[in-house]
């Protein structure tokens, strides 16, 4: 266990001085943001004062050895447009974000899980044909499309929702959320369904698969010979062995969730790192996109490590020791 950890500790620092680069240069050779913050009136003495004030008179190398070295120390630069520390703007949107996604992915599995199964049990079922069915419309409903018909649906005709913004918050460790109001609740409904329809679909269709084949399984053709109940033998045998392919699953588009919810972020003005990182590329804030890539970066190893770590949970034939 100690020695699996300390391989993908190695292999992370490994992967994050990769994307660093990759990223840096991917971002700070393109554009000018001097022609975008500075004024067009500005004379060129004043453009060669604010370039120097940016770092941006250094060769490339060197601006990038300059970050990397401020990055170790957990600073990863400073806005052009707020003066105020990347990262420090990027954990400010951060649980706006972060209470999205998670509010996404438990609709997605409050929902996806109970229909998913049941389309599994019932293959042949009028209501399991109309299940998957409509889980292609997850799939294929592009979700800017369906936030609009949401908000023209609960929050224009119906009036039964609020369209935009995050609502009232309440404090919670020092950070505010959502989820703690009921005005909260009300403002993140719309948007966590939008973003959990695709999901939604997934989840659906993984965990019929897994039930179809699972059922043909020995182990549960024994359990049924043996007299067990049906609720015994699908939540205790088929069950738990359909749910490692699932949160494997669930863990990656976690990450994509929180990564990719700029649309829907944008539709329902939602103030999260979506939002931040579309102004910042409107303006071209390079500290700011850059932060927010390394951020994600950083979100998907974790997440990786945590989906491996629950394997072992899930199904004890899981060695992370044979993994590494």
């Amino acid at each position: 266990m100690a020695l699996y950890l300390i391989r993908r500790l190695m292999q992370s620092g490994f992967v994050l001085i990769a994307m660093s680069l990759l990223v840096f240069l991917g971002v700070y050779a393109v554009g000018d943001p001097v022609e975008i913050l500075i004024s067009p009136d500005a004379d060129q003495e004043e453009r060669e004062r604010a370039v120097r004030a940016l770092g941006l008179d250094l060769p490339l190398w060197h601006q990038y050895l300059v970050f990397l070295g401020r990055a170790l120390q957990g600073d990863l630069g400073r806005s052009f447009v707020f003066n105020e520390p990347a990262i420090q703007l990027i954990l400010q949107r951060m649980p706006a974000t972060l209470e999205l996604a998670f509010g996404a992915m438990f609709i997605s599995v409050l929902i996806g899980l109970p229909l998913g199964l049941y389309a599994g049990l019932r293959p042949d079922g009028r209501l399991s044909k109309t299940i998957m069915a409509g889980s292609i419309l997850g799939f294929s409903l592009p979700s800017f499309w369906v936030g609009l018909m949401l908000i023209m649906l609960f929050a224009v005709q119906l009036g039964w929702l609020p369209s935009t913004g995050r609502g009232e918050t309440a404090m919670l460790f020092g950070i505010r959320w959502s989820f703690l109001t009921g005005d909260g609740l009300a403002h993140i409904l719309l948007p966590a369904i939008n973003l959990s329809l695709f999901k939604i679909s997934l989840v659906i269709r993984l965990t019929r698969a897994g039930v179809r084949e699972t059922m043909l399984m020995d182990y549960v053709k024994f359990a049924r010979a043996k007299g067990l109940t049906p609720f015994r033998v699908t939540f205790v045998h088929v069950f738990k062995n359909i749910m490692i392919p699932v949160v494997t699953v669930l863990g990656l588009e976690l990450g994509g969730t929180i990564a990719f919810s700029v649309v829907t972020e944008s539709v329902f003005a939602w103030p999260g790192m979506g939002k931040l990182i579309i102004d910042s590329i409107n303006v071209l804030d390079r500290p700011v996109i850059v932060a927010y890539l390394m951020m994600i970066v950083l979100m998907f190893i974790v997440i990786n490590l945590l989906v491996d770590l629950v394997y072992t949970l899930l199904d004890p034939r899981v060695r992370l020791e044979g993994k590494a």
